[in-house]
C-alpha cells in the first residue's frame, strides 16, 4: 500500500526495530501502569476528532479509585496500542469489507455484555487465520479468517469469543492475577502477543514461550480459565445474536485442518488459543444444549469472502481464471464466484462481459448496495464518470452517510476532476469517520489536486497522527499556520499543534 510505504518510511527516523517498538510499548505497559494515566489525558483532548470540531472542550476522563485498570483507561490504552498497530501491520484498504466488518461487530456487542462499546474494527491483510482483541475495544480481524471461514456463522464464533475477553475484563483482571509474578513474564506474554497479532509471529512465539515458561502455574490455569469463559460468553451471545451456535465447532474444524497444512506452524489463533480436544468436546457438548434450528448463510458473507481471496491474487487474469472455474461449479458460492469474476473482469479491463455478468444480479436485487458499488467501479473504470457520480449519489441519498459510497462517490469525483466536489464531500464525512486513515489519505490527495493546500496539511497531520507519526503531524500543521486567514483556524491549528506536542511527550514516555 502506497501510503502505508510513505508513513512507514517517514516514522522511520523516530522508531527502532518493529520487535523493539513492541516488546518496548508492551515492557512499559505492564511496568508502569499510571503512565496510562498521562496518555489518557492525552487522548481525552481528542478522541479520535478531526480539527475542524477540535475546541469542543478540554474534560478529562474520570478514572475511578483502586488499583485495577478503568475501562476509560483502557479505551485510551487501546487507541495508543493502535497508532503504533497502524504503521506495523499491513492493513487491508477496503471500504466495503469495512463496513460489513464493522455492523457484524457491533451487531454482536449488541448481545453483548460489553460495556464499553466504542469499539475500533481493524482489518490487517493477512492470509493467516486470525482474531485479537486489545483492551480499549480494538478488534482486529486477519483476512485470512474470513476467506477460511466456510460462513458467517464459523467467523462470528471466532469474533465473539474476542468481545467475551473484553466484556469480561481479562486484561484488567490478568492484571490483578498476575501481581503474585514477575513483571518480565507479564511483559514477554503481552509483547508476545501483540507481535503475533501484528504478524510477527516467530519473534512473537519465543516470547510468549519465554514468558509461560517464567509464569507460575497458577496464572497459567487463570490464563486457561479465561478462554473457557472466552468459549462460553461467546457462544451464548452467538445464540444471542440469532447466531448458529454449531459455528464455533465448525470453525475449530476447519482450523484443524489448516493445521495440518500448515505443518509445525500452526494458525496464527492457535498460537494464543490452544486448541484441545477437551476444548473442541466441550464446544460440541455446549452448542448441542441449544435448542435445535435451522440457520440460513448470510449470503453478504460469501461476497465478502470473494473480495478477500481476489485481494489474495495479485494477477488480475490469474484471479479471472480462478473465479470462473469457482462459478462453474455452481453450487451455493455461485453466486458469490460470479461477483468475484465481475471484479477481477473489472480490474483486468474487460469491462464488457463485467457488465454482462453483472447485470441480471442488479435485476434481481436493484437495491443490493454491493453491486450498485460493482456497477459504479465499472463505470469509473470506463471512465465514464459522469454516469458512476449519478449513480453514487442516487445511492447516497438513499443511504446518507454509508461509509463505501461515500469512499466512491469521493474518487468518482477526485478522478474526474470535480476537486471541490470531492473535497466537500469527504471533510464534512471525515467528520463521522475521524479515525479513518485511508479516507485522511483520500481526502488529502484532492486537497492537494484541487489547490487547498491549507486542507491538505491539515488532512496529512490527521493522517499522520493517527499513524503515531507525531513528528511528521506536527510539521504538517507548522506548513498549514501561515497558510490560515482567519483567527478561528489559527487557533485551532494552535490547540491542535500543543496536543499534538502533549501526546509526542506522552508517546514518548510510554515507549
Amino acid at each position: 500500500m502506497l501510503h502505508q510505504a510513505i508513513v512507514q518510511k517517514e516514522a522511520k527516523r523516530e522508531s527502532t526495530s518493529t520487535s523493539a517498538i513492541i516488546t518496548l510499548y508492551a515492557t512499559q505497559m505492564l511496568l508502569f501502569i499510571p503512565m496510562i494515566r498521562i496518555l489518557s489525558i492525552m487522548f481525552a483532548l481528542l478522541i479520535a476528532t478531526p480539527l475542524s470540531v477540535a475546541d469542543q472542550g478540554d474534560k478529562l476522563p474520570g478514572f475511578g479509585e483502586g488499583n485495577s485498570v478503568s475501562l476509560n483507561q483502557e479505551y485510551f490504552l487501546g487507541r495508543a496500542w493502535l497508532m503504533s498497530f497502524r504503521r506495523q501491520a499491513p492493513i487491508l484498504e477496503d471500504p466495503v469489507l469495512q463496513e460489513y466488518m464493522e455492523n457484524l461487530i457491533f451487531r454482536l456487542a449488541a448481545s453483548s455484555q460489553l460495556r464499553e462499546r466504542r469499539l475500533e474494527v481493524v482489518l490487517v491483510e493477512n492470509k493467516t487465520i486470525n482474531a485479537f482483541a486489545v483492551p480499549g475495544g480494538i478488534v482486529g480481524i486477519h483476512s485470512g479468517l474470513i476467506s477460511k471461514a466456510q460462513n458467517e456463522a464459523q467467523l462470528t464464533s471466532v469474533l465473539t469469543h474476542e468481545l467475551a475477553h473484553l466484556s469480561q475484563r481479562h486484561f484488567a483482571r490478568g492484571l490483578e492475577a498476575q501481581k503474585k509474578s514477575s513483571a518480565a513474564s507479564i511483559a514477554g506474554l503481552l509483547g508476545g502477543l501483540v507481535m503475533i497479532a501484528a504478524g510477527a509471529a516467530d519473534a512473537g512465539i519465543a516470547s510468549v514461550m519465554g514468558g509461560q515458561a517464567a509464569a507460575q502455574n497458577s496464572q497459567l490455569r487463570y490464563s486457561r480459565q479465561f478462554e473457557k469463559e472466552a468459549d462460553r460468553v461467546g457462544m451464548q451471545n452467538q445464540v444471542n445474536a440469532g447466531l448458529d451456535p454449531g459455528g464455533a465447532a465448525g470453525m475449530f474444524t476447519v482450523m484443524q485442518k489448516a493445521s495440518r497444512s500448515y505443518g509445525s506452524r500452526p494458525p496464527e489463533f492457535l498460537l494464543t488459543h490452544p486448541l484441545t480436544e477437551n476444548r473442541i468436546a466441550d464446544t460440541k457438548n455446549r452448542s448441542a444444549t441449544y435448542p435445535r434450528r435451522i440457520y440460513e448463510d448470510n449470503p453478504t458473507f460469501q461476497l465478502m469472502r470473494a473480495r478477500v481471496d481476489l485481494s489474495f491474487i495479485g494477477d488480475t487474469k490469474e484471479a479471472t481464471a480462478e473465479f470462473r472455474r469457482r462459478r462453474a461449479r455452481g453450487g451455493r458460492n455461485a453466486v458469490a464466484a460470479q461477483y468475484g469474476l465481475i471484479l477481477a473482469l473489472t480490474e483486468n479491463g474487460n469491462l464488457t462481459e463485467a457488465r454482462e455478468l453483472l447485470k441480471p444480479m442488479r435485476e434481481f436485487a436493484p437495491n443490493n448496495i454491493i453491486y450498485g458499488l460493482a456497477e459504479a467501479d465499472i463505470n469509473i473504470a470506463a471512465k465514464d464518470y459522469e454516469t458512476a457520480i449519478t449513480q453514487l449519489n442516487s445511492m447516497l441519498s438513499l443511504s446518507p452517510g454509508n461509509h463505501p459510497i461515500t469512499m466512491s462517490l469521493g474518487r468518482a469525483y477526485f478522478e474526474s476532476g470535480y476537486y471541490s466536489k470531492a473535497d466537500k464531500l469527504l471533510s464534512r464525512h471525515a467528520r463521522q469517520h475521524a479515525s479513518d486513515v485511508n479516507l485522511w489519505y483520500l481526502l488529502a490527495e484532492v486537497q492537494g489536486k484541487g489547490g487547498n493546500i491549507l486542507g491538505l496539511h491539515q488532512s496529512r497531520a490527521e493522517y499522520f497522527m493517527l499513524n503515531g507519526a507525531m513528528k511528521q503531524a506536527i510539521e504538517q500543521l507548522n506548513y498549514a499556520l501561515p497558510l490560515a486567514t482567519n483567527a478561528v483556524t489559527i487557533e485551532r491549528i494552535h490547540t491542535r499543534i500543543a496536543f499534538f506536542h502533549n501526546l509526542d511527550r506522552a508517546l514518548r514516555n510510554f515507549g
